[in-house]
């Protein structure tokens, strides 16, 4: 199974569940037995997920447990249950599963769903192989060894015999399951005929033509359309409104005060408005007049001056390695430099929203695009006393998630709204709501030092990290790793951390951390290696040619990213001409290793990055076109968001629309060429591992260009303009 001795334990208790349904169609799941109940009313084994339905007109079906939010896992995930299990990907039907404890994490996020299946996925299809092998054997009497199956078929080669799947369905289901151990699960890339190549998304055609699939799609009989209207300053709640004047506005069917809580989370204080259409409700909001009791008033002037302040003092120390003091001053070379980047926000095509039906019998059901269902639900029991078991979730497709629908604020929202209407509401957020109304990926300041020696090595670094938090402690999305690199690859190491207080909401945020800070660190990267009279190539790989103690990324992964990445760009082996330039950078997050080098042309300020050359190791590559969408599409993000920034007066953000946070048009976007190195490893999600190294392969890019060293986002503070 290509498993690391320490995952062994767990995967011996897995098991396959075998039945045949009243229509003779054969389902396989996969389950896991538990070592031990947590209580004593807590069952031994949980209800296997049910993956893989092979019908009795030879099509099969497969499940996807996750959410799908354009990272490919509705196409990817059953490709591996299709090539275990040895059928023609055209007999292939995909179904969304909806939230059910059964599947276990039903999460988008942290680029996990590929690593999470890898090995149910596998012994589904591998399993149900098995049985119609060992099924077909038994009904011509001779070994399962002699046997093969292929495309659908079990095949005896020394008579010439074959049976169809689905002739061998109601023997298959008579037979024992398999010892999971057994199975002879495919791991390595040159096993594979389905995985690795190029299989339109499952959804594609319907997204072409318009078919309703995503949560905004969602349609009811009766169904109502409802606003939800909060304070523009985070946690601010509502002293008065006119609910009754808005009650008899045309179209309006309900208006009310939600009292909330304080959780900038859950469910927030706010007012409802209730409508025949969304435009009737919407209408009604302009005419809406609310009078709010807020409690503070963050400003992005506020933070700059507080960080200003903090940047003088010595912080919070940590991690320290060696001797950083003696380091510096024994050293050839000290250089200092000093970076920001602002809040930013998801900004996701498809604003935030859900539809929600209160039945008479007190069950809740809801179809929603959330990337984390089940948090969702939670949220929704706790806050509105109903237990667990009575919510039942649709999962719809996701019109863009980046991180912002791990948090479920709009669900518990709309469900309030349904129990007070008791009619089926569909709850629309509008893009100014969305906008004003985010989990920011916060800002943050890094004030770097460095210390080489007369042969360009780096000997020390010390690093001041100033970020966001609230009593003592970084605000989601704003923290650091005492181990991120440099650390172990330098001996004498140092990192301080100081917190600015912040009331505005901050979260997830597409590769949460990484994207933003790896800019920070490749870019300084590049003024060291400048200073140090090196390559910034050589530098790098010398940077990852040995460790001090536990290195914080495998050095030779990483090392061979780069050297890929530079030889498909011709790093320093064509001239590039005037005002041209190349930049480069790596990172490794979420298990996945990545380096990027981008070509820029510059007309003075005026930049076109005209390609990125990507290079990836994330183990096998399940499908190929789905793996080129996410490299292309973080690259592409990751240029469009250095450009954006969401600033803070009096509590609010300033920006709102796409008239004041303008993404990346597509005639602004390069040319992406991606390369992925294959490999025996495990496979890991690509949702976020390409994004962080792009923005500064770019920015480095541009200052060998234009001799412009950007140490802000976003570019315009550095006049810069693409």
């Amino acid at each position: 199974m290509n498993i690391s001795e320490n995952q062994k334990s767990m995967d011996r208790r897995s098991f396959l569940k075998v039945s045949i349904l009243a229509s003779g169609a054969l389902v396989i799941g996969v389950g896991c037995e538990r070592l031990a109940p947590a209580n004593a009313m807590e069952q031994h084994t949980w209800k296997p997920n049910l993956y893989v339905r092979i019908n009795t007109d030879g099509t099969v079906t497969i499940v996807s447990k996750n959410p799908e939010a354009g990272q490919g896992v509705k196409t990817a995930l059953p490709m591996v249950v299709a090539e275990c299990l040895n059928v023609d990907w055209q007999n292939v039907s995909v179904e969304q599963a909806p939230l059910d404890d059964r599947y276990g994490r039903q999460v988008l996020g942290g680029s996990r769903a590929t690593p999470d299946g890898w090995d149910d996925l596998r012994i589904a299809g591998t399993g149900a192989r098995y049985l119609l092998t060992a099924a077909a054997a038994k009904e011509w009497g001779v070994p399962t060894a002699d046997c093969m199956a292929e495309k659908g078929s079990v095949i005896h080669k020394a008579s010439g015999r074959s049976r169809r799947y689905e002739s061998l369905l109601a023997v298959a289901a008579t037979l024992p399951a398999p010892d999971v151990w057994d199975l002879k699960l495919k791991s390595r890339p040159e096993d594979f005929e389905l995985l690795g190549t190029s299989v339109p998304g499952v959804d594609n055609h319907k997204i072409i033509t318009g078919q309703a699939l995503f949560g905004c799609d969602t349609r009811l009989e009766g169904m109502l359309y409802a606003i939800y209207q909060k304070c523009p300053v985070y946690g601010g709640k509502v002293r008065k409104a006119n609910v009754d004047q808005v009650r008899t506005l045309p179209g309006v069917t309900h208006a009310f005060v939600v009292e909330g809580g304080s959780d900038l989370t859950g469910l927030l204080p706010g007012v409802a408005i209730v409508a025949k259409t969304w435009w009737a409700a919407q209408s009604a909001r302009k005419q809406l007049r609310v009078d709010w009791d807020t409690s503070h008033s963050d400003s992005t002037a506020d933070y700059d001056r507080q960080a200003e302040a903090l940047r003088k003092e010595a912080g919070e120390s940590l991690r320290t390695d060696g001797d950083v003091e003696s380091a510096f001053d024994s050293a050839w070379k000290v250089v200092a430099a000093s970076y920001y980047y602002p809040f930013v926000s998801h900004a996701n095509m498809e604003p935030q929203n859900c539809t929600a039906l209160f039945h008479e019998s007190g069950q809740l059901e809801l179809w929603v695009p959330s990337q984390n269902p089940k948090a969702g639900r939670q949220l929704i029991s706790a806050t509105m006393d109903i237990p667990e078991d009575r919510i039942h979730v649709n999962m719809t497709r996701i019109g863009g998630g980046f991180g912002r629908r791990l948090r479920n604020d709009y669900m518990v929202e709309a469900a309030w709204i349904a129990r007070e209407t008791r009619q089926p509401v569909q709850l629309q957020w509008s893009r100014e709501d969305d906008m004003r109304h985010d989990f920011y990926r916060p800002a943050a300041w890094h004030h770097f030092t460095a210390g080489i020696d007369q042969n360009g090595k780096m000997t020390a670094f010390d690093h001041h990290f100033i970020t966001f938090g609230s009593n003592g402690e970084t605000a989601s999305g704003a923290g650091l790793s005492p181990d991120h690199y440099p650390a172990g690859l330098v001996r004498n190491f140092r990192l301080r951390q100081s917190i600015i207080e912040t009331n505005v909401p901050t979260g997830p945020w597409r590769s949460p951390g990484h994207s933003a800070y790896c800019w920070a660190y490749q870019s300084f990267f590049d003024e060291v290696a400048l200073a140090a009279e090196k390559d910034q190539l050589e530098f790098r790989l010398d940077l990852l040619a040995k460790s001090y103690g536990k290195p914080p990324l495998d050095l030779e992964r990483t090392r061979a990213t780069l050297k890929l990445a530079a030889e498909k760009a011709g790093w320093r082996r064509r001239e590039l001409g005037a005002n041209r330039g190349m930049g480069m950078g790596f990172h490794f997050a979420h298990n996945g290793y990545v380096s990027h080098v981008a070509e820029v042309a510059a007309n003075g300020s005026n930049i076109t990055v005209e390609k990125v050359y990507a290079a990836a190791d994330v183990g096998p590559i399940i499908n190929l076109s789905g793996a080129r969408n996410q490299v292309e599409g973080a690259v592409t993000d990751a240029l469009s968001t250095a450009q954006l920034e969401i600033t803070f007066a009096n509590g609010a953000a300033a920006q709102s629309n796409f008239s004041d946070y303008r993404l990346l048009r597509i005639d602004q976007a390069p040319e992406i060429e991606c390369h992925f190195i294959q490999s025996d490893n495990s496979p890991t999600g690509l949702g976020e591992p390409p994004i962080a190294a792009a923005t500064p392969a770019i920015t480095n890019a541009i200052f060998a260009a234009t001799g412009t060293r950007i140490r802000e986002l976003p570019f315009s503070r550095s006049g810069i303009s693409v």
